[in-house]
């Protein structure tokens, strides 16, 4: 698959800027498969021979190679537009599950682990971040809603992918062989739906060829009226908004300032609070309830799993509207003071009430789902839409952290716990309360996020949008 020209990514007037989130989305919805690799998880055990542990090291490897390939490969996003990125992304995705495929047909597991978690973690990176730069700069007017849209498909993929591969294993088999046609047939059918994405994506245009904020099919984003915490803005001229910037920054720059790394000490703990949950998810739920009157069976396990996929993805689009609207500093003190309550109350109730628990996992669950979604708008608040997604992509290094951090808290001191004895709630209380501490932490960063000092702008010649100053068709005003 060959990208495009990049002249003809450019939208015509009269495009209507509703058509990119669909875009992002065709993109996002493929790589959510992700979050259902636990469905492969028992016949890969069986047919190889393999450990839960050993199970894992695709899914593992996938999430470090999403950060490090959207933190490495942010710069060339930007530079060569959204259309490049989501044919990468297509190409490396799709080929993981080709040579998962030739892995699984052959026995020789390396090749899964290279395939799904190497390759096909690339294609994660880069396509995760492919969307954003682009949506912000069609939606300044709502950029949290619009990046929620598209980062709600990463949630919501494994809504599709889970049942889905499940039915492909039950009709072609849970054998190797089996295993391997199954990645073909799921790689294949990823393609083509991804290629729509990349075929529909188009930049807004510059200059004189750029339709007014009331053009037809609103084909044009409206003027940025947002502040920078994300909130409408004041009444009173004279009144001061917090986090105002109407500079931009590049990513070099923003590496340099207090607001990115503070960012990424509240990303890394609002994912590790929800990501210690999502990874154990159904032996949690279950060893949680083992010791009361009413243990929780195999299938309410799974059906918990569910749920928490659920509120994953509708907290992607319900919180990050919801930051539009009342600012993004705001909706992060809700992710972390309220998530840290709800540890808490788990903590305090032990097994006494079921609904409490699952509640609160849910909200927990929301929450970490709608961190992901906020911060791109969170980032162009502070940064602009300059290289926003180079900057989102050196900030997921903090998901990438998080992805080894949240799983090993709850895993090791599961386990340290049922060695000393304990069962039940007591395998998790500890761990909650590690999760509470790491919450605080992130809490306190987020009050320290301040506006950007100007000696981090750029001028004002430079920082004109990468991919649409550089991608004007001839004729275009500069």
């Amino acid at each position: 698959m060959r990208a495009p020209a990049r002249s003809r990514t450019v939208a015509p007037p009269g495009w209507s800027r509703w058509l990119v989130p669909p875009a992002a989305l065709s993109i996002h919805l493929a790589i959510g498969q992700a979050y259902a690799w636990s469905v492969f998880k028992p016949p890969l055990e069986a047919s190889l021979g393999l450990s839960g542990t050993a199970s894992a090291l695709p899914f593992q490897l996938a999430i470090v190679m999403l950060g490090l390939s959207a933190a490495f490969g942010g710069t060339l996003v930007e530079r060569n537009g959204p259309r490049w990125a989501m044919t990468v992304s297509a190409v490396c995705f799709c080929a993981g599950f080709l040579v998962a495929a030739l892995g699984a047909a052959t026995r020789q597991y390396w090749l899964v682990v290279l395939g799904y978690g190497f390759i096909g973690g690339i294609g994660l990176g880069i396509g995760y971040i492919s969307p954003v730069s682009t949506l912000l700069k069609w939606f300044p007017d709502r950029p949290g809603t619009a990046t929620g849209i598209a980062i709600m498909g990463f949630g919501g993929g494994a809504l599709i992918a889970s049942p889905w591969s499940a039915a492909l294993l039950d009709a072609l088999g849970t054998d190797t062989s089996g295993i391997a046609r199954t990645f073909l047939v799921m790689g294949l059918a990823y393609a083509v739906f991804m290629t729509l994405g990349v075929l529909l994506v188009r930049v807004p245009p510059t200059g004189a060829d750029a339709p007014g904020p009331n053009a037809p099919g609103a084909g044009a984003p409206a003027p940025d009226t947002t502040g920078a915490d994300g909130a409408p803005p004041a009444r009173r001229a004279d009144a001061p908004r917090p986090l105002v910037t109407t500079a931009q920054v590049s990513a070099r720059n923003a590496l340099r300032t207090p607001q990115f790394w503070c960012l990424w000490v509240v990303l890394c703990t609002n994912v590790t609070a929800g990501i210690g949950i999502l990874e154990k998810a159904a032996p949690m739920v279950s060893d949680f309830f083992a010791g009361s009157s009413a243990p929780v069976s195999a299938s309410a396990a799974a059906g918990f799993v569910g749920l928490l996929s659920l509120a994953n993805m509708l907290g992607r689009i319900v919180w990050s509207a919801t930051s539009d609207l009342a600012g993004r500093k705001q909706v992060y003190r809700l992710y972390l003071g309220v998530g840290a309550l709800m540890y808490l109350l788990v903590a305090l109730a032990g097994d006494s009430s079921k609904p409490l628990f699952i509640g609160c996992a849910a909200v927990v669950l929301s929450f970490y789902g709608g961190g992901f979604a906020t911060v791109p708008a969170y980032l162009k608040d502070l940064f602009g839409t300059y290289q926003v997604g180079a900057i989102h992509g050196r900030l997921l290094t903090a998901w990438s952290t998080a992805g080894v951090l949240g799983p090993l808290i709850v895993n090791a001191v599961a386990d340290a716990r049922r060695s000393a004895g304990h069962t039940g709630s007591d395998l998790y209380t500890t761990s909650f309360l590690i999760m509470i501490g790491l919450l605080v932490v992130g809490f306190a960063a987020n009050e320290l996020v301040r506006p950007v000092h100007p000696r981090h702008h750029e001028p004002p010649a430079a920082a004109r949008p990468a991919d649409t100053a550089r991608t004007a068709p001839k004729g275009a005003a500069p």
